[in-house]
């Protein structure tokens, strides 16, 4: 800014140089009385240093590049300065046609702009100023590496992996055209079934999936029921109001089996928490428990004893343990042996399996029988286990207790039949049974603050 200043002062002080606005009030400065001022300290630089002439010099240089578009002195003389040569000779108008609809009086104010128009126009002829951030590009730097590196690479003949992917990508069939929407009260228009399978993609997969169209892929475990059992089970034929004598019986024995289980069960929790008669205390027990700590004397002396003459054979063991060199050249040699001996077994056992040929083959087929008779048992327990439900919570799942009526209950007619359980429950069982929701029990109400029980004025009138 400091130079393009020095440079419009350079220009100025040039004899060419014009001046188009006179300051009225360099008279009065010339005129007036110079203060004086201590120029030492420099906060008074600015208060008092005249520097109206330099403001007045920027403001006509600003003023000649907003009406002439630099400065006067630097403009050559044919811009500046044309040459008279009498009025100028007026051309023949052309007579235009009138046109209909339109009068004569409005053809001048319909060629002259409006007066907002020329308001609003930019009438200064200084150049905008370029805008440095519109021509910023972010990470400019990376791109441009990355352009070098490519244009080396075309040079080599060397295709990038995103062209070679699109280049070995299928062409797309475009034979088909787009089906137009049909009116809604056009009778002869085809049936559409909202609840049928939706019509699959007939585009590029790999379009689908750069665009983000491409649907995610269910999971083939959603497809599968997580229970083989029916939503709503048949009751067994015992179960109905008037039976057969023998599903009838068969029914009630499900149902007694079902409680023996139970009461089987109790009986064990009961049996491990009963306590054994063994374990009380008696008398003697007493007595010794009693007495115990009482004669420790004696058990001292003795163990001490004992103490001394297991350290004494410790030690004579600690001598008897160093081995001369003959003895450990003797225990090599033997040991030398032994593995002659075990290598010597194992080549004749090899030898006698050649012998056993038809016996080896027989074990491998009853082992082979063996293994498909496991395979067998467990896919049918896998089976099994489909129809069983699983734990899916804290919780077990505790079925649901059979519907059952004794045999001087059961009714002649649906009239006299007693209703019994719930449909909710049944279905909510069900739902438990199927593996649809978790086991689950119902929530405790327990008050965070008691109950506090007032007597009413009302009431205390009464009594």
């Amino acid at each position: 800014m400091a130079a393009a200043r020095r440079l419009k002062r350079v220009a100025a002080s040039q004899p060419g140089f014009l001046n188009l606005k006179t300051s009225s009030d360099s008279e009065g400065l010339l005129s007036s009385r110079r203060k004086r001022v201590n120029k030492n300290k420099k906060k008074n630089w600015n208060k008092h240093s005249d520097i109206h002439d330099v403001e007045d010099f920027l403001e006509d240089v600003r003023h000649q590049e907003r009406t002439t578009g630099g400065l006067l002195s630097e403009k050559p003389d044919d811009s500046l300065f044309f040459l008279d040569v009498g009025p100028p000779q007026k051309a023949e108008q052309k007579v235009e046609e009138p046109v209909e609809g339109k009068k004569g009086k409005g053809k001048g104010k319909a060629s002259r702009p409006l007066r907002i128009d020329l308001i609003l126009q930019h009438n200064s002829l200084v150049p905008p100023p370029k805008d440095v951030l519109s021509y910023q590009q972010p990470n400019a730097k990376k791109l441009r590496r990355i352009a070098q590196k490519a244009e080396q690479l075309a040079a080599k003949g060397v295709v990038p992996r995103s062209q070679k992917q699109l280049l070995n990508r299928r062409p797309v069939k475009r034979t088909a055209k787009k089906a137009v929407t049909e009116a809604n009260n056009n009778p002869d228009r085809e049936y559409y079934d909202m609840w049928g399978q939706e019509s699959k993609e007939s585009a590029d997969a790999w379009y689908l999936q750069q665009t983000g169209k491409k649907l995610v892929k269910r999971p083939v475990k959603l497809n599968e029921k997580p229970s083989a059992l029916p939503a709503v089970e048949v009751i067994a034929p015992g179960g109905s109001y008037n039976p057969d004598f023998f599903s009838h019986q068969a029914l009630l024995q499900e149902a007694h089996e079902v409680e023996v289980k139970k009461q089987k069960a109790e009986d064990k929790i009961e049996k491990q928490l009963a306590v054994n008669k063994d374990d009380t205390a008696t008398e003697e027990t007493i007595f010794q428990e009693q007495v115990e700590g009482l004669v420790e004397e004696e058990n001292e002396e003795e163990m001490a004893a004992n103490e001394e003459e297991e350290d004494v054979a410790v030690g004579a063991i600690a001598l008897a343990e160093k081995k001369t060199e003959r003895q450990r050249k003797k225990e090599r040699a033997e040991k030398i042996k032994e593995q002659q001996r075990q290598a010597n077994r194992q080549y004749t056992n090899q030898r006698q399996q050649l012998f056993q040929l038809r016996s080896i083959k027989a074990s491998i087929k009853q082992q082979e029988q063996t293994t498909k008779a496991k395979q067998k048992q467990r896919k049918a327990n896998q089976e099994a286990q489909k129809s069983q439900p699983k734990r899916l919570g804290r919780l077990k799942f505790h079925a649901q207790d059979l519907e059952v009526q004794l045999s001087d209950e059961l009714a002649g007619s649906l009239r006299q039949l007693k209703p019994e359980g719930s449909i909710l429950k049944d279905r909510f069982k069900s739902l438990q049974k199927r593996n649809l929701i978790e086991p689950r029990e119902r929530a405790k109400f327990k008050r965070k603050h008691k109950l506090k029980y007032v007597e009413k004025r009302a009431f205390r009138e009464i009594t």
